[in-house]
């Protein structure tokens, strides 16, 4: 019978704070991106890794059998002490997007199939905010990384069944909230830069026929800089708002992949904003605008 959480039963002598740094330095992409997706703020998911590498220096290390298994466990439980707390004490002023992330050059693994690039995508992390947080980490622990249910169980101490059924929920409760057409990255790209150059040249006719009818715009500027404090809803109001303020301020724009996805870097006198969306149907159903310098660091390289 295996022992819990990957413990073994006949250590050998192994110590040592250098060690203790291969270990997590060698699941490093997949433990943040664990963190990340649990969290969506890029900086709390290193302040979790922080965490787990003072944490897992004083563990018996020789004891542990699945160095993965135990880390991952730990990753977990710190991400949802931490969302928990959020959650029940933080007041944002305006609305709430994830942390973009640039997923060429950060480690935020997995990213090899769909489901795990969508499983970063800012839509989708928007949908998990809903979630409760154990739902969360079901959801993210088996679309993401494929962790056995037994696993999970283990991680977020439920039976394995019981996160079967978390999970059959969390992906009703997402798949209800979005609907499901997945563009080529090139038809995304094209999109993408469409929108910018109708918005830059004013066009409302063009706008409109690349936005959904029910397309929903958020900004976050988290009170930093000057935002849209509230969801813009409808193709004539996001529209004639990007019409405006991009024909006003012509943005130059920097073409990158965020979270998974291509998305645009727009400086203008108006501040530095990362620009990425959702698609339904082949129009923008969801635009994400984040202006929180607060937010850009990682993208600035800053960290």
């Amino acid at each position: 019978m295996e022992p819990a959480d990957g413990l073994d039963p006949h250590p050998s002598a192994r110590d040592g704070v250098t060690d203790a740094a291969v270990d997590v330095l060698a699941h490093r992409a997949m433990l943040l991106g664990l963190a990340y997706r649990l969290l969506g703020s890029a900086g709390d998911a290193e302040d979790v890794m922080q965490d787990v590498y003072l944490r897992w220096r004083d563990v018996d290390r020789d004891q542990v059998r699945e160095p993965r298994r135990y880390l991952s466990r730990m990753v977990t439980r710190l991400a949802l002490d931490r969302l928990r707390r959020r959650q029940a004490h933080e007041e944002y002023v305006g609305p709430w997007l994830p942390e973009p992330v640039a997923t060429t050059v950060a480690p935020f693994d997995p990213l090899e199939t769909v489901e795990q690039r969508d499983s970063v995508a800012t839509a989708t992390l928007l949908l998990l905010e809903r979630l409760d947080p154990v739902e969360r980490a079901v959801f993210v622990l088996r679309s993401a990384f494929d962790f056995p249910y037994a696993q999970i169980a283990e991680i977020v101490d439920r039976t394995p069944e019981h996160c079967r059924q978390l999970n059959l929920r969390a992906r009703t409760r997402v798949a209800d909230d979005r609907r499901r057409f997945t563009p080529s990255r090139r038809e995304h790209a094209e999109l993408l830069e469409r929108f910018l150059a109708a918005s830059r040249d004013g066009d409302l006719a063009t706008l409109r026929t690349l936005l959904h009818d029910d397309v929903v715009s958020c900004s976050d500027g988290g009170g930093r800089v000057r935002s849209a404090r509230h969801p813009i809803v409808g193709a004539d109001r996001v529209a004639r708002f990007f019409a405006a303020t991009h024909h006003r301020h012509q943005p130059s724009a920097e073409f990158v992949e965020v979270n998974g996805a291509p998305a645009a870097v727009t400086v203008s006198p108006a501040g530095r904003h990362v620009i990425t969306f959702a698609v339904s149907d082949g129009r923008i159903s969801g635009l994400y605008v984040v202006a929180n310098p607060d937010k850009l660091t990682h993208l600035n390289g800053d960290r």
